[in-house]
């Protein structure tokens, strides 16, 4: 049975003398560590462990004194030794070499210095995330193009399961989303152009608005929140779980198994989500414009089909792909990059989901005005 471990310390005219009794291991010692704080301030240069009635010792005990004398305002570089014990010494000799010093806080810079320092690491970090990003574009390009050569790689089963539940799922949220800002858009058209008498051009700012911008756009965004989380915290999950590092060991290419049936799946649902937002938000538009206007249903297409050219669809249409692939690969991209801790996830979901829906407000604004130079 382990000896209870005390200490007594002894103010002697040559040096202070700490002295050890009974055993000094981890499970003895958690009563003493308030007490030996209390004499650290006493310890002085030339201070000794007498360790004659020194029992056991573990790197506990032995962590424990030599933190005290570390604390202590005594000679810090070593710890003398009297009496003669099996392993306190080198025990002792241990703790002190393994001591790590704590981590001081960064102090930054004050003013204005500071708030440059900031920014520019702010600015090397979104440097460095590009770079990634961009490298690993190429590279899931790259293993696309190897897949589509050989069909037979393909993992049909990943593709349509992924097409079902990051797509199909999300058909329900999108269209009653679409159909809401449909009728926002109808209601503000009626409100304001009525003031001018041009409540008729209700019709085109409905089909315009939600052709061109808000059908593809609002798809992206909840595919954003939704689907690329959900990517991300699918692969990081399997990353922390190190699973993807034994489907390395076996032979399976990641970006083969993992990436591209996701890249695949988004390339073929969110076009065709982007087409159920159009006719949610045009069917949304035309109840406003039967309730508000008196235009009924018929009226409504029969105008869309005389005043509003297919370019506008197919405008919209065509912005779908591009978004998939950029959604498809922030969210693959922000799951392989997980590190082996939970606060990684979150901090890689945050960010995925945050640089899915800044690029795509982005690509957006890139398309209008290219297909604004274009006349289109």
């Amino acid at each position: 049975m382990a000896a209870t471990a005390a200490f007594e310390f002894r103010d002697d005219a040559e040096a202070p003398v700490l002295a050890l009794r009974g055993d000094w291991t981890v499970d003895t010692i958690a009563a003493l560590e308030a007490d030996l704080r209390d004499i650290t301030e006493r310890l002085k240069p030339g201070s000794v462990v007498d360790v004659a009635e020194l029992g056991r010792i573990d790197v506990a005990g032995a962590y424990l004194v030599d933190r005290t004398f570390r604390d202590s305002a005594g000679d810090k570089a070593r710890i003398a030794i009297r009496g003669k014990h099996d392993t306190a010494m080198q025990l002792l000799a241990a703790a002190r070499k393994s001591a790590v010093a704590p981590a001081s806080k960064p102090h930054g810079e004050p003013g204005l210095m500071g708030f440059f320092d900031r920014v520019g690491r702010v600015m090397g970090d979104i440097g460095e995330e590009i770079i990634a990003t961009v490298g690993f574009f190429g590279e899931t390009l790259v293993v696309l193009g190897r897949v589509l050569v050989n069909p037979k790689r393909l993992r049909w089963t990943s593709i349509v399961h992924i097409m079902e539940t990051a797509g199909l799922n999300a058909l329900p949220i999108v269209a009653l989303l679409s159909f809401f800002i449909g009728m926002v858009v109808a209601y503000l058209g009626a409100r304001i152009l009525g003031d001018f008498g041009a409540s008729v051009f209700t019709v085109e700012l409905v089909v315009f608005s939600v052709l061109r911008e808000f059908g593809v756009v609002i798809t992206a965004v909840l595919l954003a929140g939704r689907t690329n989380s959900a990517f991300t915290a699918e692969i990081g999950a399997m990353k922390m779980r190190q699973e993807i590092d034994a489907m390395r060991v076996i032979g399976i290419d990641p970006m083969e198994a993992l990436v591209v049936p996701r890249v695949l799946a988004m390339l073929i649902m969110t076009p065709i989500l982007t087409f159920g937002a159009m006719m949610a938000g045009m069917f949304g538009g035309v109840m406003v414009a039967w309730a508000e206007l008196g235009i009924s249903p018929a009226m409504f297409f029969a105008r869309v089909s005389e005043v509003v050219p297919a370019q506008h669809f197919w405008v919209g249409m065509s912005k779908a792909p591009a978004f998939a692939l950029v959604l498809a690969i922030i969210g693959c991209r922000q799951g392989l990059a997980v590190g082996g801790d939970v606060g990684s996830l979150g901090q890689r979901v945050t960010s995925s989901v945050v640089q899915a829906i800044f690029m795509v407000i982005l690509l957006d604004a890139g398309f209008a005005l290219w297909f604004l130079e274009l006349d289109i």
